[in-house]
């Protein structure tokens, strides 16, 4: 299964970041999308997951949660934001990826068995950081991650 992931587009979808999100079989978005059309447009692509950024305010985000659980191809996943937000409220013991944003740092990065995945910002360019969007792979619930800088 694949899963695309993409973080902090803050209302701009990039032609090319779209074009890597298609072909997955579901897109989780870390946060900081800051429009509906942002979700709209991806949800058109596969079905989505998305969490609520610290840019994400209005009616439209009243919907999004600002964490999500979801189980797919045989593993759990965490969606977040702000990975400083597990320090209030840690992963569950059976979570196997978590997927933040808010940095703009694209990190691929494995902890006590757990595989940490930040896309990066696949919006507008922030200092000098990549924009970047991800992906993961997972096989009999077994994960694996990989960035792709645009």
């Amino acid at each position: 299964m694949r899963i695309g992931l993409v973080s902090d587009t803050h209302d701009l979808l990039r032609p090319e970041v779209l074009d890597w999100l298609r072909g997955s079989d579901h897109i989780l978005h870390a946060g900081d999308i800051c429009g509906e059309a942002v979700l709209q447009e991806l949800a058109r692509i596969a079905p989505l997951t998305a969490v609520r950024g610290n840019n994400d305010r209005g009616a439209w985000a009243g919907c999004l949660r600002e964490r999500e659980i979801v189980r797919l191809g045989g593993a759990t996943i965490l969606v977040v934001h702000d990975i400083a937000d597990l320090r209030r409220a840690p992963p569950p013991a059976d979570v196997a990826a978590v997927i933040t944003g808010h940095s703009h740092k694209p990190l691929v990065d494995e902890r006590d068995g757990v595989l940490y995945v930040n896309p990066g910002s696949a919006g507008p360019r922030r200092f000098k950081l990549p924009i970047s969007a991800g992906e993961l792979i997972v096989e009999q619930g077994r994960v694996a991650a990989r960035l792709m800088p645009f």
